[in-house]
């Protein structure tokens, strides 16, 4: 695969990416960040790097059990916390708006989140909705080292990458049968009493 000269990539909690791949969860759910330009979340781009964050991901906003956990996905980081390692892109398959508490609890099976956690997603700035997207991860086996800087800090979605990206043997997080499956699963929860 020809290097992506500017890469864009969207800063997800690292404990959430390595959900994605695995093909534990195909969801993200996205408010923006602080930090945003336009002070709410918009899709940047239909497909992107995942890129994996620390700085706000706590042990008790994701649902016991999950694996790996914040602590050992934290832990893995702090081993080097000069290098963050990208090993993953996600093609945007549908970005659905939730404006109600209802909707959003008819999703509480298909993500790592506590209910509470993304109840508080969804009622920050209440104006906007809250963006869930269904996306196809693609994983490949060797990491793409990228040193860490302040500019991949702060409280925002979307990331312009400082190095060339190639992404080599690329598979998918999920086979077609399986993510079609998953697809099917959240569509059908979300038609439920319409």
């Amino acid at each position: 695969m020809t290097p992506v000269d500017n890469p864009i990539a969207l800063r997800e909690w690292a404990v959430a990416v390595k959900a994605l791949e695995a093909g534990k969860q195909i969801i993200v759910l996205r408010k923006g960040g602080i930090a945003e330009e336009t002070k709410e979340f918009r899709l940047e781009s239909p497909s992107f790097f995942l890129f994996p964050s620390y700085e706000h991901q706590r042990e008790h906003l994701v649902k016991p059990g999950t694996s790996p956990s914040v602590a050992e996905t934290v832990a893995a980081f702090e081993r080097d916390p000069n290098t963050i390692f990208v090993s993953s892109y996600a093609e945007v398959v549908e970005d659905i708006e939730v404006t109600d508490g209802e909707t959003l609890r008819k999703l509480e099976p298909f993500h790592l989140w506590t209910e509470n956690y993304a109840e508080e997603r969804l009622k920050w700035k209440r104006t906007k909705p809250l963006h869930v997207l269904l996306l196809r991860v693609y994983v490949w086996d060797r990491p793409v080292a990228i040193p860490n800087d302040e500019r991949y800090g702060g409280c925002k979605s979307w990331l312009s990458l400082a190095v060339p990206v190639a992404v080599q043997d690329a598979r998918p997080a999920l086979e077609d049968e399986a993510f079609d499956k998953a697809a099917r699963a959240i569509r059908e929860a979300l038609a439920g009493d319409r």
